[in-house]
């Protein structure tokens, strides 16, 4: 009998909820640990709380006698919360977050101490930064680097400890980090969203850009996931054999939530509610033991360092409770994986959605043009947006018949379809009275009325307008949103811009009128982005020939969907806009193509140390109980016992045919790696791994999977697929 195994399915047998204490109600500690307006009223100097306001509002920077108010106030309101230490809280280029905790305690003469946190704390930090990744920025041997506050995202406690969110940069002032450019590209969005929004309302001062973000995940009990190798060290299951029973029936798909899943998520609620993460929604998905979680929109930096605590947070819980959470895109072979839907949209400071129909023909033509804009922005950097969301993980899910196609389309429905087919057909030059009637009531004024009945959905679409926003589908569920989220504010930004340019062109130079304008521009933006809208169903051969001829990309894998990182339009883009240079571009470059060749040399190095080390001695065991029962048999039956035996010499003959299998694909995967290995270039070792290496997974996992079905279940070391889904 395998130990761990059954250890670990007998410890999951006998758990039981965890109880979960409930508030009196969540609006009441609703961002109670979070140093918000209402807590910086409380504890700030009124020019200290107006400096604050007019940095996130308007991006005015803080004096440094101020920013000692700040940090006195911001101690003692830590300090009232039980905090003793404080961090700065930053996201390097690593994927996740990071923090180094400093006590508030400090001596003074005379053996007393005080609790100290000044300015300069607060504003700027020195971690040593020297074992994260920085893309060749820095050597690891120079240490430096510095965090410095973001004042748009409020300091929180987490613990006993106050959080600061931070930007993290070199020594150089390159960025090392994913928010100093998600803040660049919010701050670019804002100004020409500001520009365009202004031609239908001159009082907006401000456009924010939302992000309402849908977190799915896997929760497995945390036994069973400490039972397998390959889920501690890799965050999947490298090889492992479907079920009987998997997803056929949807009967897991918004099921009943079961206890201990439910309790862990009331906790993992309430720790969300006291900081001010507004998440509401919590269901089962369609796989087994797969659910999701989703918040209500906020401001897009303050959502993507939601997302992150989150992340965090659903991990220390999970633990609470003896689970694991698996956020991996694609933990499981034989059912659906995980993704992370960023839902975008604008929003103007007087809290207008630019996204959302109007109910008067000029609301709908500002709608139209916000629209009309993104649709092009995503067709003009298809490319781009696909390679925001490439990871190693990623690349299991996407096109798997669960998830949108490595291929960025756009869909808007059928009705908005007609619409636009409608606005293509506008003539040339001005409208005349009866033409602008016609088009603004006939067309432009029955947009609401049309998104009333407009229920559609395409779940194969990449990018996807679902009534008063776009939903990026196709982000991974362990990706940081700033990736993706900094690329669509980019594009978009310079989108705007080039549009405004375009309209003014036109009413200087034409004298036309602003609607007439605006008319002219979008109608031409309607017919340059046509390629990119597509109805049908995204999966299979059809929608790839289809969109080969309309001149769409089709990067299957990282590597190849990297390249366009690097590429002359990128880096002009990005340097025009402010956002990224071309050192901090070519720097995640590099990185990302290191951390894909990293991830698939583990994977591979776990799948062959579990498959020589687990599978095959487990099936030479089995072989040799069947070698003795089939010398008994013939000890019993003489030169006869073949009749007797042919089953035990058909599987003992099988166990020996994927034993040489496994061993010669092992062998070949070594080899391939340790070229790959040698190869000193980033990106072409990428390639290598992902063309040379991981073809091998499959042949060795589909005969560990074979040789799961033959052997004796009470000898399989591995902890099952049945065991791992449906053991709550």
């Amino acid at each position: 009998m395998s130990t761990l195994r059954f250890y670990a399915l007998k410890q999951c047998f006998n758990r039981q909820p965890v109880e979960v204490e409930e508030f009196e109600r969540r609006s009441q500690v609703f961002a109670k640990n979070v140093f918000n307006e209402r807590a910086m009223r409380q504890y700030l100097t009124k020019d200290s709380y107006s400096s604050v306001m007019d940095a996130i509002q308007y991006g005015t920077k803080i004096k440094r006698r101020i920013s000692d108010h700040i940090s006195t106030g911001m101690k003692e309101w830590a300090i009232s919360k039980g905090a003793t230490h404080y961090t700065h809280w930053f996201q390097p280029l690593t994927g996740t977050s990071a923090e180094k905790h400093d006590a508030f305690f400090e001596t003074i003469s005379d053996g007393q101490a005080i609790e100290k946190f000044g300015g300069s704390s607060l504003v700027q930090q020195e971690p040593d930064a020297s074992s994260f990744p920085s893309g060749g920025i820095r050597n690891t041997f120079e240490a430096r680097g510095y965090t410095a506050w973001d004042p748009t995202s409020p300091a929180f406690i987490l613990g006993t400890t106050l959080c600061i969110p931070t930007v993290f940069v070199s020594y150089t002032g390159e960025s090392l980090d994913f928010k100093a450019p998600l803040l660049r590209s919010l701050h670019v969005l804002d100004k020409a969203a500001t520009d365009v929004v202004k031609y239908f309302n001159k009082k907006v001062e401000k456009v924010n850009a939302t992000l309402g973000w849908e977190q799915e995940y896997f929760l497995i009990d945390k036994a069973l996931a400490a039972s397998r190798p390959d889920i501690t060290l890799t965050g999947r299951a490298l090889l492992g054999h479907p079920p009987a029973k998997g997803q056929q029936l949807d009967d897991h798909y918004f099921g009943a939530i079961p206890s201990r899943i439910l309790n862990y998520m009331r906790d993992l609620e309430n720790e969300c509610m006291l900081l001010g993460i507004p998440v509401k929604t919590r269901h089962n998905e369609v796989a087994p033991n797969q659910f999701e979680l989703a918040p209500i929109f906020e401001e897009a930096n303050l959502a993507v360092d939601h997302n992150l605590l989150l992340m965090d947070l659903m991990d220390k819980v999970a633990d609470r409770h003896d689970l694991r959470v698996l956020f991996h895109e694609k933990p499981f072979a034989s059912v659906n994986g995980s993704g992370k839907h960023n839902n975008w949209s604008l929003s103007t400071d007087a809290g207008t959605n630019l996204l959302s129909p109007g109910s008067t023909p000029m609301k709908n033509l500002q709608f139209l043009t916000f629209f009309v804009n993104t649709i092009k922005a995503v067709c003009d950097n298809e490319e781009l947006l696909r390679a925001s969301i490439a990871t190693a993980s990623n690349d299991h899910r996407l096109g798997a018949n669960e998830a949108p196609p490595a291929i960025i389309s756009v869909f808007i429905g059928s009705q908005l379809t007609k619409v636009l087919d409608e606005l293509e057909k506008v003539t040339d030059g001005e409208l005349s009275a009866q033409e602008k009637t016609d088009l603004k009531l006939n067309v432009v004024g029955k947009i609401p009325e049309i998104l009333r009945d407009n229920t559609d959905r395409n779940r194969t679409s990449p990018f996807a307008f679902t009534g008063n926003k776009f939903e990026f589908r196709a982000v991974g569920s362990t990706a940081n949103c700033a990736n993706p989220m900094t690329v669509l504010n980019t594009i978009m930004a310079k989108q705007l811009q080039d549009f405004k340019a375009a309209v003014d062109k036109l009413i200087k130079k034409k004298k036309m009128k602003k609607d007439d304008a605006i008319f002219n521009v979008l109608r031409d933006y309607i017919k340059k982005s046509k390629k990119i809208r597509f109805e049908g169903d995204g999966y299979g051969e059809a929608w790839e020939k289809e969109a080969e001829k309309r001149g769409l990309s089709n990067n299957r894998n990282t590597p190849e969907a990297l390249k366009i990182k690097i590429g002359e339009k990128a880096v002009k883009l990005y340097e025009e806009m402010g956002v990224m240079n071309r050192t901090e571009i070519e720097a995640r470059h590099e990185i990302e193509v290191e951390a894909y060749a990293m991830h698939i040399q583990i994977e591979g190095r776990v799948l062959g140390d579990i498959a020589r080390n687990h599978v095959i001695p487990t099936a030479i065991r089995y072989q040799n109980i069947l070698i003795k029962n089939v010398k008994g048999l013939k000890e019993i039956y003489g030169e006869d016992f073949k009749t007797h035996a042919s089953e035990q010499l058909t599987i003992i003959a099988d166990i020996s045919r994927h034993i040489e299998k496994i061993n010669k694909g092992i062998t070949d995967m070594i080899e391939e790696r340790k070229k790959a290995n040698k190869i000193e270039n980033s990106e072409e070792k990428a390639f290598a791994y992902c063309n040379q290496v991981k073809p091998y997974f499959e042949g060795i996992r589909y005969h560990c999977d074979k040789l799961e079905l033959l052997i004796d279940d009470e000898l399989w070391p591995l902890t099952k697929f049945r065991e791992l889904l449906f053991t709550n």
